[in-house]
């Protein structure tokens, strides 16, 4: 009714008038500068170019000189300043601290204003931009135009023929530094018939530096690089050459070696060496523990520096890392290098100070949530860690958890509303290295000590006196990142026991009624997995920041290991059971990858595409349901209530078994989605998205009839959804609001599947059958 009205309104507001209402605010605007000045529009830069310069290098050119001109104008919408006109709507305020001031600062702006001086300052800025880029003799100018109280700088760039790289030298002597400062050329960034640019060279100065400290050369610096350049030879070309500065003193000529590495466990604001008790010297570390809380080998496995040892930079940085890292035991971690004052002197003494945390905490956490499948609910978590359990950095958690559905929604006429509680109890433990002797680690390499995991759970589900299920599980796993780009996952092995009872005669009958019977009771039968697993991530190191790309995959396997034990004691007939339960066989394959590229500083768009594929073989005909792909919801396909969508063109009836089991999943699935992301400002993002994608069952015809099973026409049958998003960036916290609607729903009959044509947002009935709006805490992805 709402957006009639609204709609209504509008329709007979000449354009005219929101035209001249426009005009009159940025009247208003103007108005309120201060006497003399004008308001600050923005900057355009013209290029007077040389005939050599094609248009794409024009262009280019154009876009970068305009990115560098400083400052940005005010926010604007359609071209009206409204964060100024709102800075100035309720007058100066005479308070700090009352509403006119509050207002103003968390919704107004202060005017930019035209500033002749700054004019010239970019001036000058342009025009050594153009010669660092190398368009040598190039110069710009500027002038501010203004009218009606309101500024425009307009800048002229003319732009002489660019310079190229034609050799590129590096000076080498007989000196220890001059010679691996020679060998630094290997993996320069300048190469011959580059065009002549500043930043890459001043990159190369910080690249020669890491080398060389990669190398020893503690004290050595960037500055003390120099660069020399020959444009006189003609043709557009330069010949660098790079060398030492010849006063570079002698203390950053040399290499240095460890002379003692110290580490102090309990260290304070007066962090020092001086005064502290007897010390435990192990593998060439000195450990000062006054209290004896920690196994010395803990900082042998983080530490790679050692008495007599070569000074490395990556060494450093992987010693400090793996400290921070070691489980979460220390609060704070300090480094220093002390110089040990000699006369031919070449040594330095390194020094980690660690500040320890509580050793046992409790956490609790109380959150409320909101499902797209008609639920809202409550959860509780209460949680105790014990850090540093066997003095090994050790962390111990276990967590107690509740927690109420309720349905809002979807009621069944025959059996009520459906509540659900969970009870449920999870252990960890968490040891900072392998507990098996087979396995090793690079201590040049890996970011973090490798992690072996304990875990043990039981889950207790009640859905309102229908049915329960629990679940009863426990894995092994090990942890550990190879560098910094690559991680892995291995789980050798993983046992979930799940069981139903109390399943009521209600419920039974309102299952045979409904359209698939036989995924449900296949659902509640009772089941053994035995897995393992392996997963790997990979989030490449790229130089240039608009780019962003990663891949997580892996593989599960379920029912080899628990095929062998079944058959122990079984003389013939194959052996399908482990004390009486049915356990599970299938092989799992999962792939994610994520790209995301950045238009402008606040503007990307970023990309998700998923593929999940399971058969299943042996005991089952699907996968397991808890280990079955669903679409729709929050992180999916966000058009679509979750579990609504598929397998393949499969259309449901919404009964009530649907509702409290989710049945339509598979074992087969293809997700793509992608959102432009905007940001406003610190606090408020916006998107808009498209997800496309489905699930489908393997084999198994007799669940979801043909239209269900995976097959050549799959393409067919993807469901595809769009929308707009508003998400709240408070840093520790992101709140994410998804309206969505559907575009494609692969249930309805072929021909009849696109429905953007039906869109109709001031119909009821469309609206409460094609809005769903998603509430979430976080990114989708």
């Amino acid at each position: 009714m709402i957006i009639r009205q609204l709609h209504f309104f509008f329709k007979r507001i000449p354009y005219q008038l929101l035209i001249v209402a426009f005009v009159m605010c940025g009247c208003s605007v103007s108005k309120n500068l201060p006497k003399g000045e004008s308001l600050y529009t923005g900057a355009k830069v013209e290029i007077v170019a040389d005939s050599s310069l094609g248009k794409n290098e024009i262009k280019k050119l154009q876009t970068t000189l305009e990115e560098y001109v400083k400052p940005l104008p005010n926010s604007k919408i359609l071209g009206f300043p409204y964060k100024v006109w709102f800075y100035y709507l309720f007058g100066e305020p005479k308070k700090q601290k009352g509403f006119k001031s509050f207002f103003r600062k968390r919704f107004g702006e202060a005017p930019i204003l035209a500033s002749k001086s700054v004019t010239n300052a970019n001036t000058k800025l342009l025009t050594n931009l153009l010669n660092n880029e190398g368009y040598f003799q190039s110069s710009a100018s500027g002038e501010l135009i203004e009218k009606n109280r309101k500024a425009t700088a307009i800048y002229t760039a003319t732009v002489m023929p660019r310079y190229y790289l034609d050799s590129v030298n590096y000076t080498n002597d007989s000196s220890v530094i001059g010679m691996a400062f020679y060998m630094a050329q290997k993996n320069t960034f300048l190469k011959k018939g580059d065009p002549y640019r500043f930043e890459l060279i001043a990159n190369e100065r910080v690249r020669i530096n890491n080398e060389l400290k990669l190398k020893g050369f503690y004290y050595f610096q960037p500055d003390y690089i120099i660069t020399k350049a020959d444009s006189t030879i003609g043709k557009r070309k330069v010949n660098l050459t790079l060398e030492i500065k010849p006063n570079t003193s002698q203390k950053a000529r040399k290499p240095y070696f460890i002379r003692d590495v110290n580490v102090i466990t309990d260290a304070t604001d007066q962090d020092s060496l001086k005064g502290r008790p007897n010390s435990i010297f192990y593998r060439g570390l000195t450990i000062y523990d006054k209290a004896g809380s920690y196994k010395p080998q803990i900082f042998s496995n983080a530490i790679g520096f050692r008495s007599g040892s070569r000074y490395n930079t990556k060494v450093q940085d992987i010693s400090l890392s793996r400290l921070i890292n070691l489980n979460g035991n220390f609060k704070f971690v300090k480094n220093t290098f002390d110089f040990v004052p000699r006369s031919d002197s070449a040594l330095i003494d390194v020094n980690y100070y660690l500040t320890t945390l509580k050793t046992k905490t409790f956490d609790v956490e109380i959150n409320g949530v909101t499902k797209s499948n008609n639920y809202s609910g409550t959860n509780l978590n209460v949680s105790w860690l014990n850090r540093n359990t066997f003095k090994g950095a050790e962390l111990l958690k276990i967590t107690a958890k509740t927690g109420l559905d309720f349905q809002l929604g979807g009621i069944s006429k025959t059996l009520g509303p459906i509540n659900t509680s969970r009870y449920g109890v999870e252990g960890s433990l968490s040891f900072p290295k392998f507990l098996i002797p087979f396995f090793s680690v690079n201590t040049l390499k890996s970011q973090a000590l490798p992690k072996t995991n304990i875990t043990f759970a039981y889950d207790l589900f009640k859905r309102g006196g229908y049915y329960d299920l629990t679940s009863l599980r426990t894995s092994l796993s090990y942890n550990w990142t190879q560098n910094n780009t690559l991680e892995h996952s291995l789980t050798p092995i993983s046992i979930n026991l799940v069981k139903a009872a109390n399943i009521s005669e209600a419920f039974v009958d309102d299952i045979l009624t409904s359209d698939n019977p036989n995924t449900f009771f296949e659902i509640l039968d009772n089941k053994l997995i035995i897995s393992s697993a392996y997963n790997v991530s990979y989030i490449p190191n790229i130089s240039n920041r608009k780019h962003q790309f990663s891949v997580a995959g892996g593989v599960e396997v379920a029912g080899n290991i628990a095929s062998l034990i079944s058959k122990i004691g079984t003389k013939s007939g194959p052996a399908s059971t482990i004390f009486g339960v049915a356990y599970a066989q299938y092989v799992r394959f999962d792939g994610d990858f994520r790209y995301a590229y950045n238009l402008k500083p606040n503007l990307k768009i970023a990309n998700r595409f998923l593929v999940g594929y399971g058969i299943a073989y042996g005991n089952s005909l699907t996968l397991p349901s808890i280990k079955q792909y669903s679409a729709g919801g929050n992180n999916s396909i966000r058009a679509f209530a979750a579990r609504s969508i598929g397998p393949g063109s499969f259309a449901s009836t919404g009964d009530i078994g649907s509702q409290l089991l989710g049945s339509q999943m598979g074992d087969i699935k293809l997700e793509y989605s992608t959102e432009l992301r905007a940001k406003f400002n610190k606090y408020i993002n916006g998107a808009f998205f498209i997800d496309a994608g489905n699930v489908w069952i393997q084999h198994d015809k007799e669940a979801y009839g043909e239209e269900g099973v995976f097959g050549s026409k799959f393409y067919k049958q993807i469901a595809i959804g769009t929308g707009i998003g508003l998400r709240l960036d408070f840093s520790y916290l992101i709140l994410r609001f998804d309206l969505a609607t559907p575009v494609r729903k692969p249930y309805l009959e072929e021909g009849h599947r696109w429905v953007l044509k039906d869109f109709n947002i001031a119909d009821k009935q469309w609206r409460s059958e094609n809005l769903v709006l998603n509430i979430a805490v976080g990114y989708p992805f």
